[in-house]
Parts: C-alpha cells; sequence; structure tokens
C-alpha cells in the first residue's frame, strides 16, 4: 500500500515539475504587466505542497526559483537584475543575492503550503477551507518574501531603474504586492481549490492523517 501511494506521489511530483517546465517555456507562465511580470508558476508549487506535503512542494519551489533566473536571464526586463546575477542594466548588475531573491521565497512557497494545508486540515478539519486559506497565506507571504528581498538588497538601484526615490521605494513596493500579489492570490485560490479538490482522491492518505482521522 506505501509502495503503491509512493508511485502516485512521484507520478505527481514529476507532473507539476512537467508543468512547470512548460509555463516557464510559454507566455502563461510570467504574464507582463506593465514593466513587471506576474506569475503562474507558483500553482504547482502549492499544490505540489498541499497533495504531497512540505517536501514536494519546496522540491517543485525550487524548479520555480531556477526558471526564474533563467526567463530573467534570456528574456530581461529593466529590473531582472534582481532575479539573475548574469544581467545587468547601466552600472546595476545582479549577483548572490539575485539568487537569493528568485529561489529562496518560491523553495519557502512550497514548504509554507504544505505545512499550513496539514495544520488547517487538523484544525479545521474542512478541505475547501484548508486549500483556499493555505494558497492565500503561501502566495501572499511569497510575494511579500521577494519584495522585502528586493528593498533590502537592491534598494537604491531598484529605485533609480524604475525612476522614483529611494525614499518612495517602499511604497512602490507595497503597490506590487498589491497588484500583481492579489492577482496571484486569485488567481490561485481558484485553481488550487478545483485541482487540489479533483487530485485529493490519489493522496487520499496523507488527507485522512492530515486530518487526525
Amino acid at each position: 500500500m506505501k509502495s503503491k501511494q509512493k508511485t502516485k506521489n512521484m507520478v505527481l511530483l514529476a507532473l507539476f515539475g512537467c508543468i512547470e517546465i512548460v509555463l516557464m517555456l510559454t507566455p502563461l507562465g510570467y504574464i507582463p504587466i506593465g514593466p513587471v511580470r506576474a506569475t503562474t508558476l507558483h500553482i504547482p508549487v502549492i499544490l505540489a505542497g498541499v497533495l504531497m506535503g512540505p517536501g514536494a512542494g519546496s522540491a517543485i519551489g525550487l524548479i520555480f526559483g531556477i526558471s526564474s533566473v533563467i526567463i530573467n536571464t534570456l528574456t530581461p526586463t529593466v529590473t531582472s537584475f534582481v532575479f539573475s546575477p548574469f544581467y545587468s542594466v547601466g552600472e546595476f548588475h545582479g549577483g548572490l543575492a539575485s539568487l537569493i531573491i528568485a529561489i529562496g521565497p518560491r523553495v519557502l512557497l512550497g514548504w509554507l503550503a504544505g505545512v499550513l494545508f496539514t495544520l488547517l486540515m487538523k484544525t479545521t478539519k474542512k478541505i475547501n477551507v484548508s486549500l483556499i486559506l493555505a494558497a492565500l497565506i503561501s502566495t501572499l507571504t511569497h510575494t511579500a518574501l521577494v519584495m522585502l528581498g528586493i528593498y533590502v538588497f537592491f534598494g537604491s538601484a531598484y529605485a533609480a531603474v524604475k525612476g522614483v526615490a529611494l525614499s518612495g521605494l517602499a511604497a512602490l513596493l507595497l503597490g506590487a504586492v498589491m497588484t500583481n500579489g492579489l492577482l496571484e492570490m486569485a488567481i490561485g485560490v481558484v485553481i488550487v481549490l478545483a485541482v487540489g479538490r479533483v487530485l485529493l482522491p490519489l493522496t487520499k492518505g496523507k488527507i485522512k492523517k492530515a486530518a487526525g482521522e
């Protein structure tokens, strides 16, 4: 029985990994909104976390992070140096901090989604509520951490290329959280709820354990 469940999880993990790669290679993954990009790559990461646990979510999150480095290197925008150590604009260039911003929050996204879903199932015993809240909280945390990383590591450079004073950078980044972040949360919740409900039978054992049954 455990071997069968392990096989199912491996198939799902491979599926979500492939979906991440497809999203990375098509316009569906990174949606341009002005000079920035909203993303849908967080959705397979959250699904992997809630269906198979924090470890699986972190693994798919790592693919998400690496894809961010690749996309911002090969098809950069004016602010891509904050996500890629291989891209520069004028005097501003990325570095190790770029990898931290591009990869760290994405790995944490999958881990957090898995942990939250398990905790919510134990406390609420409601699958829909657990899926929705896990998607909402993990997505918002991911967006906030990315923006915080930009502020801490590249504040002056980011403000300069965006043409704003450093004193106005916090408001600019908060605005990004309220636009990109809310859009990504809305899309994420709808898809995670719909797809999660369909795929839950494949991880039924995990759901019962999470609910304390």
